[in-house]
């Protein structure tokens, strides 16, 4: 039922006169005995009227001539009375003439809301002072999300009420600066959220905790909000009297992870400049294992040069995010800078996004097994019912073909079986002691000496060898020359060719088959 609009056809006469604050019609009227509690089709009584419309006299007019000892106290549907409706309004004088007549300056709407509150909400700060001298209760929530008159000040911004909320008045009471709502919301945490930096600065000069939890869960903060909503001014105030305990404590979550979940580029390299880890903690609340998941989860993209910059780890999984956002370009880049290898309980989410982008292989999968991965851990049986025969053709020109564990033997047989696959020709035959020797070599060299072309460049060995070493005769038949261009790039910011000289001294003493 809509009890916002009012209906003059419905509103009795004595209504009328008072919203137009026609004094003299309404004495007029009240004397030839019209009613004055007739309500309206929102439950308004004249003596509403009078209070929404700023109308003293007829306040006055209306106290003296009520019918009873509850005409003050009457309420509109909403569960309003005069009183609120005058705080609402801004009706000053009609605030006195009600609170001087008895009116409760704690009474209560059907939403649990008090004149104090709807002042404050509506930004009247003469009336906030006029209820607190008359006993409005400051420090109890006056809503029915728990919220008080203080937090209501620090989301409307308004720091002149926030003032008057803070310091004594003649109710002897002032608001509790840390005061939480139901949901452990704190002014402070409204105002860092609204962006309200005057607020803040006051709310903190009056002792307002920081490290307050403001959630059930125990992590979110004022500092939380601000790198969300991007408010750099009071993430600079909040830094540093913040606990760092949220940066990775277990079961906290790193604001690099609020600065991410709003978007915010600055606000992210505002915290990773001071101090808080790029990489942060596991965050369930987001289900995310790192900042960088959250990256690719809200695909904000330009996020990630700045995590680069401030040292994040790459995990093995954000190769699989890279495929499952077809971002091919940067999962090789990834590799470049030394991001692990997918391992462990990340395998299989891995594998699942390597799936999805199984048709573009040559855009990455070249590039994985060049750095060493073991292309046994791919080849799973639903992997192998899923890729194409192509994929299947070059994944194995990386095993030792002829000695692959029996479940994935089993595993091709069947799939040549369903889908008549022609693997290549020499799959038939035992390896080449070459080829052998290629797959121990690059065994012993391990991955992060795989990842360029570097190390084996400068082995003791013909460029030809060389080149086996590094699979061009696969990728040059396989059509894929961009792999052999990689090869040879390093990644800008990369560490320098030059070696100390225990590096080179490493070198010279490893033979070829990695024997020390």
């Amino acid at each position: 039922m809509d009890f916002t609009e009012a209906y003059s056809d419905r509103c009795s006469a004595a209504g009328l006169a008072a919203r137009r604050g026609d004094a003299a019609a309404l004495r007029e009227l009240v004397a030839q005995g019209y009613s004055i509690d007739v309500p309206d089709n929102r439950g308004w009584v004249p003596l509403h009227e009078a209070a929404a419309h700023d109308s003293a006299g007829c306040l006055r007019l209306l106290l003296q001539a009520a019918p009873s000892d509850d005409y003050l106290n009457s309420k509109t549907f909403e569960g309003m009375c005069a009183l609120h409706l005058s705080a609402r309004y801004g009706s000053l004088e009609s605030v006195r003439v009600l609170l001087e007549a008895g009116a409760d300056p704690n009474e209560v709407t059907t939403e649990a809301t008090t004149p104090l509150f709807l002042a404050v909400e509506n930004g009247h700060a003469d009336i906030v002072n006029l209820l607190l001298q008359h006993g409005a209760n400051v420090k109890g929530p006056h809503c029915w999300s728990g919220w008080n008159s203080l937090h209501q000040a620090s989301f409307q911004g308004c720091t002149e009420i926030m003032k008057i909320l803070l310091e004594k008045g003649a109710s002897k009471e002032c608001a509790d600066v840390n005061s939480q709502a139901k949901d452990k919301a704190t002014p402070l945490l409204i105002a860092a959220q609204e962006g309200h930096v005057a607020c803040v600065e006051l709310l903190l000069a009056k002792g307002a905790d920081p490290n307050l939890y403001c959630n059930e869960d125990n992590w979110q903060l004022p500092i939380h909000a601000a790198a969300e909503m991007g408010h750099k001014k009071i993430l600079e105030l909040l830094i540093p009297i913040t606990d760092r305990i949220c940066d990775k404590g277990k079961g906290k979550v790193s604001p690099v992870y609020s600065a991410v979940y709003g978007g915010n580029k600055e606000c992210l390299e505002m915290l990773l400049k001071e101090g808080y880890s790029p990489d942060a903690q596991e965050c369930l609340n987001f289900d995310c294992r790192s900042p960088m998941c959250m990256v690719f989860q809200k695909e904000f993209f330009y996020f990630i040069d700045i995590f680069l910059k401030y040292g994040i780890t790459l995990l093995g999984i954000n190769l699989g995010y890279c495929l499952f956002h077809e971002k091919f370009t940067l999962f090789q880049r990834f590799l470049k800078l030394g991001c692990s290898l997918p391992s462990g309980d990340q395998l299989l989410e891995f594998i699942s996004y390597t799936i999805k982008a199984h048709e573009e292989y040559k855009e990455w999968l070249p590039y994985l097994l060049l750095a060493g991965f073991n292309p046994v851990n791919l080849m799973r049986r639903f992997w192998i019912f899923s890729v194409s025969e192509s994929t299947l053709n070059f994944i194995l020109e990386f095993t030792n073909w002829k000695r692959l564990p029996p479940a994935v033997e089993q595993d091709l047989t069947d799939y040549k079986e369903k889908f008549t696959w022609t693997p290549k020709s020499h799959f038939a035959f035992i390896p080449s002691l070459s080829h052998l020797c290629r797959l121990e070599i690059r065994a012993i060299l391990t991955s992060k000496r795989l990842r360029s072309d570097r190390f084996i460049r400068e082995l003791p060995l013909p460029a030809c060898l060389q080149d086996y070493l590094l699979y061009l005769d696969v990728l040059r038949v396989s059509a894929i020359p961009e792999a052999e261009d990689y090869l040879g790039q390093r990644e800008e910011g990369a560490p320098s060719t030059s070696h100390s000289a225990a590096e080179d001294a490493e070198r010279r003493d490893t033979s070829v088959t990695g024997t020390r």
